[in-house]
């Protein structure tokens, strides 16, 4: 059987393409098919800064800690929502083609540094309003709240993503479809999601004049806050422009607190629990126009209240919040960690080397990749 032609990226673009700093002639190509795939390859750039991470915290007498049961359940996220790549091709590049091949009104040349520039602006730009209504829209943050449900700020909250998210993601991008090619959106969708990485961690402070223009992780922290001040903030992908432009920045100031207004203490990699709360509470709801606003206005919203809810409403932060911890042994600790570690690589492989066959191979191939997933599940569940 035939393998997909995988192009391999170099280490030094590896390491760069985390950073945003590819070149335009590097990372430019005339097919979709030639494109890398940055993101799968990306996979042992993240776990070594995930490691550089843990070690620095741990040298720093003030540092952050990475809790295992936290970074365990950050990392199954991140690959579940990876996983309908078995079966099918992403959907924001299906449908960036389809209107690409159909209603395209200008051509722009695949390679020229022009189009390349253009593209980085428009997905950024793309993302940011993808981002924010995410956030104002309720059914949109029933898929995005799994990113922010983390206590915890660090590296492997970057990878807490939600398998349904990218069912909706796709809209904001198609403006573009109208004269940038597909082979050029498919190299900056990928960059724009690995530039995020990087920027969920709290050992990186103030970057000084860049905060100014980029995306950096004093901004993402308060974008990740429970705080009053952080709610609804920051919501830029690379270029803090964005919010600057549209009124949504606001800088770092107080302590951040981390997670969801409402914490769901939990480690389960299960990221569908809002969806039955959305349900009831559209049910419980009295009247179509409350009904209809439950899905299409923000999560805080109440009948009688603004379209994004009271920041009143919103739980005062004491000072006093402790993270959800259930205690696990050092040993049990060690031997899911290891265990996950190993794991990882036969994931890796499932997505970068999967054979190009019949759909019944993919769909194995995506129920032994659950049953590999849910070991940690099992072991935290029987050990919480």
């Amino acid at each position: 059987m035939a393998r997909v032609e995988v192009t391999n990226v170099t280490v030094s673009q590896g390491v760069r393409m985390l950073f945003s700093l590819m070149t335009p002639n590097e990372s430019s190509f005339a097919t979709v098919r030639e494109v890398p795939t940055y993101v799968n390859q990306a996979t042992p750039y993240f776990i070594g800064l995930i490691l550089l991470e843990i070690v620095l915290g741990w040298l720093k007498t003030d540092g952050p800690r990475i809790k295992i049961n936290d970074f365990i359940t950050s990392l199954s996220a991140g690959m579940m929502s990876r996983l309908p790549q078995l079966v099918m091709r992403s959907l924001e590049l299906s449908a960036y083609i389809y209107v690409w091949n159909n209603f395209r009104v200008l051509e722009l040349p695949w390679d020229s540094a022009w189009t390349w520039w253009l593209a980085f602006l428009g997905v950024d730009m793309g993302y940011y309003w993808f981002h924010r209504f995410a956030h104002e829209l309720n059914f949109l943050w029933a898929a995005h709240q799994v990113h922010h449900s983390s206590e915890y700020y660090n590296l492997s909250t970057a990878l807490r993503q939600s398998v349904t998210q990218q069912f909706s993601s796709w809209v904001f991008y198609l403006p573009l479809a109208l004269m940038v090619p597909p082979s050029v959106f498919a190299v900056h969708i990928q960059f724009n999601l690995l530039y995020q990485f990087w920027i969920h961690t709290e050992l990186v402070k103030n970057l000084g004049p860049l905060e100014w223009i980029l995306n950096t992780p004093s901004h993402h922290r308060v974008h990740h806050g429970r705080n009053p001040y952080c709610i609804d903030k920051n919501y830029a992908g690379i270029l803090i422009i964005w919010d600057r432009m549209f009124g949504t920045f606001t800088p770092e100031s107080d302590k951040v607190i981390y997670g969801l207004t409402h914490p769901i203490s939990t480690f389960e990699i299960w990221t569908f629990l809002y969806y039955p709360y959305l349900w009831q509470r559209f049910w419980e709801t009295e009247g179509i126009s409350n009904k209809l606003s439950i899905i299409f206005k923000g999560p805080g919203w109440t009948p009688g209240k603004p379209r994004l809810g009271d920041i009143a409403d919103i739980p005062q932060i004491t000072g006093e919040e402790m993270p959800h911890d259930p205690a696990w042994s050092p040993a049990m600790q060690a031997y899911v960690f290891v265990q996950f570690m190993l794991l990882i690589d036969v994931y890796n492989n499932l997505l970068m080397y999967q054979m190009v066959s019949t759909v019944s191979v993919s769909i194995i191939n995506l129920g032994l990749s659950l049953i590999i997933l849910n070991v940690p599940l099992i072991i935290r569940h029987f050990t919480s």
